[in-house]
């Protein structure tokens, strides 16, 4: 099939939470997809989008939405803790996925996904937009280009308020750390690491503030990580993420977030782009965009789920991170 003649992909999104809500603009303005349903749990959440989305029907019974709403693939943006059972209900439907990560809080539920999927994984692609941000796209092809790597370097921080959330109280090994795990997975090829190291910093209430890993590969690379709730109200509002990556006669740098852009007025600095995702009624670019027009393809049999974004990816991902959380001091 030629892209000349690419039929877009009927998509529904389930789970309208502020990355549902971004996925379903996102999908809304894409030619590779056509937006024909939404699922939540609340007639509110569905209502809060009314204005944004008119043309698309709205479902709180999943069931009902995969029986009557023409859909054959979905993004499943909702609470991590349903992602498995409504994934198992759309793949035993016969539909497509793109699910956001963590698969599960559960290595061993996440595993009970396996009799479902293909093995090339093209039935269920894991959602990890990082991978197509347009700095890492980029500094994957350097680092192709000019031979072995030998460290990585992952710095992942965010406000000191977070604590004090909605997810106040999750790990940032799970909740920010796990970004750089991918990243890194991608970068060295699916590469099995030899040994596991971590530290937590837990604050006078008991909760992790801050975790640092450290990964090594039997054949050099090595790969140091840090992920917290430190930064002060005085820095960007996302906090800041940075890669650093170092090979014989060369190194590399990147800053995804916040985006360059920066504002300021009389009383404050403002990062109006912390993500590489912009979403209007006429247009989306950025890394969700080029997410969802890479799981478009794939449901169109015109593409292969990339590296970091395929089942067993997400399956390797999550047992480093338990054996991680398992090794910490």
């Amino acid at each position: 099939m030629s892209r000349k003649q690419f039929s877009p992909v009927k998509l529904g999104v389930i789970g309208l939470g502020r990355f549902g809500r971004l996925h379903a603009l996102t999908a809304s303005a894409l030619a590779e997809a056509e937006l024909v349903a939404l699922v939540a749990r609340r007639q509110e959440s569905l209502d809060a989008l009314a204005s944004e989305l008119p043309g698309v029907k709205r479902w709180t019974n999943l069931e009902h939405a995969v029986g009557e709403s023409g859909a054959e693939a979905w993004i499943v943006a909702c609470t991590t803790s349903a992602h498995v059972p409504i994934t198992r209900t759309l793949l035993e439907a016969g539909q497509a996925v793109l699910l956001e990560k963590p698969i599960s809080s559960s290595l061993e539920e996440a595993r009970s996904l396996q009799p479902l999927v293909r093995a090339d994984s093209s039935n269920l692609m894991i959602g990890h937009i990082v991978l197509f941000n347009s700095e890492f796209q980029q500094l994957r092809e350097e680092t192709r280009l000019r031979g072995p790597i030998l460290y990585i370097d992952c710095v992942r921080h965010r406000p000191n308020t977070t604590l004090k959330g909605v997810r106040g109280g999750e790990n940032p090994l799970h909740a920010t750390m796990v970004h750089d795990l991918y990243a890194t997975q991608v970068l060295l090829d699916r590469a099995e690491p030899a040994s596991f190291s971590s530290e937590f910093h837990r604050t006078a209430g008991g909760e992790i503030d801050l975790a640092v890993a450290r990964l090594h590969w039997a054949n050099g690379p090595i790969a140091s990580f840090s992920a917290s709730y430190l930064t002060p109200a005085g820095m960007p509002p996302r906090g800041f993420d940075r890669m650093e990556v170092f090979g014989e006669g060369w190194a590399a740098r990147i800053h995804p977030n916040p985006r360059p852009i920066e504002m300021w007025s009389e009383t404050r600095a403002d990062w109006p782009m912390a993500l590489e995702i912009r979403a209007g009624a006429q247009f989306a670019t950025g890394m969700m965009a080029e997410e969802i027009r890479c799981f478009c393809r794939v449901v169109r049999g015109e593409e292969s789920v990339p590296v970091g974004a395929t089942y067993a990816d997400a399956l390797q991902v999550q047992e480093w991170m338990d054996r991680l959380e398992a090794c910490a001091t």
